[in-house]
């Protein structure tokens, strides 16, 4: 039997990274974007489809009776239906600890380069305000260290416990936030609203679901220290991205570092983009995963996904 595998929006691979094919007999077939309304017919016909970001849905399934096994190429799944997928004998097998060094290497990152006010001095520097100064040093943007600080993480898997291995070599305190009105979760966690309130730092590092969309908003903002940071290198939607730019205007934080929003890529009037110029706002583009080396863990674990739901084993299976 020869295995027809689509995958839909290669082009979320950089170029550097090496997938190889399949050790089995197939047809493989490239497509760098796919839109909505071309999946059905990009799709006809194949077992296999390989996906990042490309939404799959009940009515999309309904008209693709051939299709086994969707293959992730990545870890997150919001953007199927898994209830449809496993109506329809859809098997959805995804990545996992690909990123484990890449997305907390990023987050410290964003603390580091807003808790030390490098990008203030940066631009500071660059528009000749040293030259200026006519003495060694100046003082435009606050400076902390991370040591003795309180560092609050939403989210309590391999990213997130990593996370908190390189704060304690930083010497900060590391809460793990309790799921959201949820008690008596263990001594692991810290009661969710104390981490909102008493953090320096807050990270984010949690799936996007129903129970987790928008867990920290302007009730949260209004409820954190002044000085404090809010990093999400997970998943836009945790954020409601007026919601923090709202809470950066109105100072009831002192910065965000971020590398994902609510709609990817931001459209035009998206307002965290308007809050770029400001020394205490990072935006990055969805990157804290795309490592070279993280990629290429991510490219090997994806073909072995697929090679063991061919040979019958099949690994890393969602729901």
């Amino acid at each position: 039997m020869t295995h027809k595998i689509v995958f839909l929006d290669c082009d979320t691979v950089a170029p550097y990274v090496t997938v190889r094919k399949p050790d089995f007999e197939h047809d493989w077939k490239d497509y760098g974007k796919t839109s909505v309304d071309k999946v059905v017919e990009r799709l006809s016909g194949a077992d296999i489809a390989v996906v990042n970001k490309v939404k799959i849905t009940a009515e999309m399934l309904d008209q693709l009776p051939d299709l086994k096994l969707i293959a992730v190429a990545a870890t997150g799944t919001d953007n199927f239906d898994l209830a449809a997928c496993k109506k329809n004998g859809v098997t959805v097998s995804n990545i996992r600890n690909y990123a484990i060094h890449t997305v907390p290497e990023l987050t410290f990152g964003l603390i580091l380069a807003l808790r030390r006010g490098i990008i203030g001095y940066r631009e500071d520097v660059k528009n000749g305000e040293w030259k200026k100064s006519e003495q060694f040093c100046f003082f435009n943007h606050p400076i902390n260290d991370l040591h003795g600080s309180k560092l609050g993480i939403i989210g309590e898997g391999s990213i997130g416990q990593s996370v908190a291995t390189i704060a304690k070599v930083f010497g900060m305190q590391v809460m793990f936030a309790a799921h959201k009105g949820v008690q008596g979760l263990g001594p692991l966690y810290t009661p969710f609203d104390e981490v909102i309130e008493t953090s320096d730092v807050i990270a984010l590092h949690c799936p996007l679901m129903p129970a987790t969309k928008g867990i920290v908003g302007m009730d949260e903002f209004r409820r954190m220290k002044r000085t404090a940071l809010v990093i999400n290198t997970a998943r836009g939607g945790l954020i409601d991205d007026a919601d923090l730019a709202q809470a950066i205007t109105e100072g009831l934080i002192a910065g965000a570092g971020i590398d994902v929003v609510c709609s990817e890529p931001p459209e035009n009037d998206n307002p965290m983009l308007k809050l770029l110029d400001r020394p205490n706002v990072i935006v990055t583009p969805h990157v804290a995963w795309a490592s070279q080396e993280a990629m290429q863990i991510l490219c090997d674990q994806l073909i072995d996904n697929i090679e063991n739901f061919v040979a019958g084993s099949p690994s890393n299976i969602v729901g």
